[in-house]
């Protein structure tokens, strides 16, 4: 789907300029002193194997509302004037940026409406609605929510609180990287999830002038990348929004103030799948014991796709946020398990004579599989008066395994159909 054009930008609204400094970022980290958490560094040992180097994780999953939007948001409402309070103000979130602004807003005694997609996840929904604000469901995305938001902001006066294109919001952003050199000062590399960019262009604008041996690495989801285009093109341009479980970065024009800082400043962008995605999540919940969401994983899946050798290290990747719906938690791990070769899905054809299901059972057992669930069907169309249909899901060991069952099932004579 096409990313909805938004109003022309207005260079007043961003304080008459364009540019977010280091010295920006520390003036927001004092703001944000007593506000949000300092969020820890563990090291994954699991990560460093696969990337040849030492990987550590930043864990903005733990931060306030669940991820790092709390510090943008914060710092943008604390400047706001007492009369643009009084007004209140009006924002648009996939559910992240919805909750860091809900809480902001909160803590400063400021009316707020948040337009979030229809599909949005119902936790963030009901997490910005406890935090105190209005919200409305509209749009099937960030940016037909965003443009929504301009409109109510152009007919009430509420103060448009962009996600990601404000230089306040990219400053208290690049509070991040302040942290990270505090924390790992012999950082190489950081690698980051990319939607809109406030947060790469935070990280990159500090480390550009803190620290310009430090490599900045974007990751977007493949069918939501708008900025490798507007790279090539050498200013933003709508991408087109594919279907991505990682909704937090799912976004379709990069703001003007991040993509100036992520073209100037050399940030490299790669794109990952979504088994990449799902094989990432899987891997943070397994290995490293935490729980974040698709879009907070994704600069995992950038370190898993490149493989060893990709990135000087010491490397940190950003878990950017830890919001995600238990309903699509399964899913996704169902789906990370079967891109790692660990679930496998049949669909078996029997004769309906008595024994045949158990002979099925055992040669599944002696491949070394384990059977999670079977439904066994007589009435269906599809099938002969004599002949039955068995689905299973089964554990594997891995892709090997996998094939291996299959093959080991279809030299005994059965018809398997997998997925």
């Amino acid at each position: 789907m096409p990313a909805v054009p938004l109003d022309p930008f207005d260079l007043e609204s961003y304080g008459g300029h364009l540019t977010v400094t280091a010295d920006d970022a520390r003036a927001a980290a004092d703001l944000l002193d007593g506000v949000i958490t300092r969020t820890p560094i563990t090291e994954s040992r699991a990560l460093s194997t696969i990337a040849g180097t030492k990987v550590l994780l930043k864990c903005e999953n733990l931060q306030r509302a669940g991820s790092f939007k709390v510090r943008g948001a914060y710092v943008r409402l604390a400047r706001l004037s007492p009369a643009e309070r009084e007004r209140g103000i009006v924002a648009a979130s996939a559910g992240n940026h919805a909750q860091g602004v809900a809480v902001a807003a909160g803590m400063l005694g400021i009316d707020t409406v948040v337009y979030m997609p229809v599909d949005a996840a119902l936790p963030k929904v009901a997490a910005t609605r406890g935090y105190g604000a209005e919200v409305r469901m509209v749009g099937s995305s960030v940016d037909e929510a965003l443009a929504a938001a301009r409109v109510e902001s152009a007919r009430s006066g509420r103060v448009l609180i962009h996600p990601f294109d404000h230089v306040d919001v990219v400053a208290g952003q690049g509070t991040v990287a302040l942290e990270i050199l505090e924390q790992v000062p012999d950082v190489a590399t950081v690698v980051v999830p990319l939607g809109g960019g406030g947060l790469v262009a935070g990280i990159a604008a500090v480390l550009a002038e803190a620290a310009p041996h430090v490599k900045v690495v974007g990751v977007q989801a493949a069918s939501a990348a708008a900025y490798p285009g507007s790279l090539k093109a050498g200013k933003p341009l709508a991408g087109t929004l594919g279907s991505t479980m990682a909704d937090g970065i799912a976004v379709g024009l990069p703001g003007d103030v991040p993509f100036g800082i992520v073209q100037k400043e050399g940030v490299e962008v790669r794109t990952v799948t979504e088994d990449q995605l799902s094989r990432a999540l899987l891997a943070v919940l397994e290995r490293s014991k935490l729980m974040v969401e698709p879009a907070g994983a994704a600069g995992v899946a950038g370190i898993m796709a490149a493989g060893p050798g990709a990135f000087k290290g010491p490397v940190v990747a950003v878990l950017s946020g830890g919001n995600i719906d238990p309903l699509v938690l399964l899913r996704v791990v169902q789906h990370g398990l079967v891109a790692a070769g660990r679930y496998l899905k049949l669909q078996v054809r029997l004769m309906d004579k008595p024994g045949a299901l158990a002979r099925l059972v055992e040669t599944i057992a002696a491949a070394g599989a384990n059977i999670v669930a079977v439904d066994h069907t007589r009435t269906d169309v599809s099938l002969a008066v004599s002949e039955v249909r068995v689905n299973l899901q089964l554990e594997t060991k891995g892709t090997e395994h996998r094939g291996a069952v299959v093959e080991r099932l279809q030299s005994e004579g059965y018809e398997v159909v997998a997925n």
